[in-house]
C-alpha cells in the first residue's frame, strides 16, 4: 500500500496534512470540511467545501486565529463531519491546531501529550515558540 502524505489526527475522522495532500486526501476520505490554515492561502474557488481560518506564519499573538481554527475544526467534529485542516506543509500551524484539537474534545490533557499524539500521527510537526505559546495561553490548565 503506498505511503499517504496525510495523516490520521483522529480515527476516520480528523486528518491532517499540507495544502499539496487535499486531493489525494479526498481521492481517499471523501471528508466534508478543508480548513485551509493559511495566511497566504489561494483566493480561487474550490471544488471541494473548503474554510478559509487563516493563521499568520511566524507572527506573534496569533491567540484569536489559533483559537478560531480550532474552534472551527471542533464544531465541524462535534457535528459529525469528517475534517481534514492543512496548512501549506503541514508541521507548525496544522500541528498547533492539532494539539489544541485533541485538548478540545479530550484526548489528551496536556499540551505534552497532545503534542506527542500529534507528531506520532505527524512525525513532521514542528510547533515553533510563538505558537506554543499561544496554546499555552489558550489552554492555561493543559
Amino acid at each position: 500500500m503506498p505511503t499517504k502524505n496525510y495523516q490520521e489526527l483522529v480515527k476516520d475522522r480528523i486528518y491532517i496534512g499540507g495544502a499539496d495532500d487535499v486531493e489525494e486526501m479526498m481521492g481517499n476520505e471523501k471528508v466534508d470540511i478543508i480548513f485551509d490554515l493559511r495566511a497566504e492561502a489561494p483566493t480561487e474557488e474550490s471544488k471541494y467545501n473548503r474554510v478559509h481560518s487563516p493563521i499568520v506564519d511566524d507572527a506573534e499573538r496569533q491567540d484569536k486565529s489559533v483559537k478560531k481554527s480550532i474552534e472551527h475544526v471542533v464544531n465541524s467534529y462535534n457535528e459529525g463531519k469528517k475534517v481534514y485542516f492543512h496548512c501549506q506543509g503541514g508541521s507548525n500551524r496544522t500541528g498547533t491546531v492539532a494539539i489544541g484539537t485533541l485538548l478540545a474534545i479530550g484526548e489528551a490533557g496536556t499540551i505534552e501529550e497532545a503534542e506527542n499524539m500529534a507528531k506520532t500521527a505527524r512525525p513532521k510537526i514542528n510547533v515553533k515558540p510563538e505558537m506554543k505559546e499561544a496554546l499555552k495561553r489558550i489552554y492555561p490548565n493543559a
